[in-house]
């Protein structure tokens, strides 16, 4: 099986480096005049999928939108995640899960593994425990030629005190997330199977991130749209790091309705092309 590094940088070379996030929020669910239930967000979900086929090569579900349903949530979850793939589309599972040994071998058999239902092509992961924590996914994924993205910089501000504080190596959190992803990605002739996630709502230079590490490294950058990054701007906010980028986006999209997503998504594509 081709590797995931090498599925992402062919659909990002195919349909460009936009990644549409299938994020069925109550407000917007409200929007749509559905219910705020399973059916409400399978409804939005797929019809999501309908419109990014043939625009953008990934999506991204975001798990807490659908979990919060309950059973009736996943099994949303797992229709959704079926039928994006059986359209083509890669999967990245916005599940940000993060613990260590076992529990976390557990979850990466939920995401990654081909036998459970909810399989993705890449699932996001919470280290701040060390990379090393995310051992048991980061091995599961290489078995199954899956993809992990650990959270690094993220793009709530919030986060930065944690983030950006200084480690005894003299780098700052993220920044040593970041390069240890890197060095595991090392001696890859293009994109790795681990990725790094940096928000996109302030420069990476803030960040402590070297963006020359991040050659072979997939970036998923939410933050785009809603929370005011500007799909323009983004070789200034990434520098050197930009044509790694996976830009994300979900409400400005999900927001123009059903007949409105292909447009909005048409609009960002061009965007990204200016």
């Amino acid at each position: 099986m081709t590797s995931f590094g090498e599925r992402l940088r062919s659909a990002v070379d195919t349909h460009g480096r936009l990644c549409l996030g299938l994020d069925p929020h109550g407000s917007l669910l409200a929007e749509w005049g559905l219910p705020d239930s399973a059916d409400g967000a399978r409804e939005l979900a797929l019809r999501a999928v309908d419109a990014a086929h043939g625009r953008v090569g990934v999506v991204k579900p975001q798990v807490a939108f659908y979990e919060r349903f309950g059973a009736a949530g996943y099994a949303v979850l797992e229709e959704v995640i079926g039928h994006a793939r059986a359209q083509g589309l890669l999967v990245i599972a916005d599940a940000k899960r993060g613990d260590i040994g076992s529990t976390m071998a557990a979850y990466g058999s939920a995401w990654l593994d081909p036998a459970s239902p909810l399989c993705a092509d890449a699932m996001t992961v919470v280290a701040y425990q060390g990379l090393g924590s995310a051992a048991p996914v980061i091995d599961l994924a290489r078995e199954h030629d899956r993809g992990v993205f650990i959270l690094t910089a993220t793009s709530n501000p919030e986060a930065r005190d944690l983030q950006q504080s200084i480690t005894g190596t003299g780098r700052t959190v993220a920044g040593q997330l970041a390069r240890d992803v890197a060095l595991k990605n090392a001696g890859t002739s293009g994109w790795g199977m681990l990725g790094v996630v940096i928000g996109a709502t302030e420069p990476i230079t803030r960040t402590g991130i070297d963006p020359v590490l991040l050659a072979h490294t997939p970036v998923l950058a939410p933050g785009f749209g809603f929370q005011g990054g500007r799909l323009t701007a983004l070789r200034e906010l990434f520098g050197l790091a930009a044509d790694s980028v996976l830009a994300s986006v979900s409400r400005s999209v999900l927001g123009a309705g059903r007949d409105g997503m292909a447009g909005a998504l048409d609009a960002h594509r061009q965007e990204l092309a200016a």
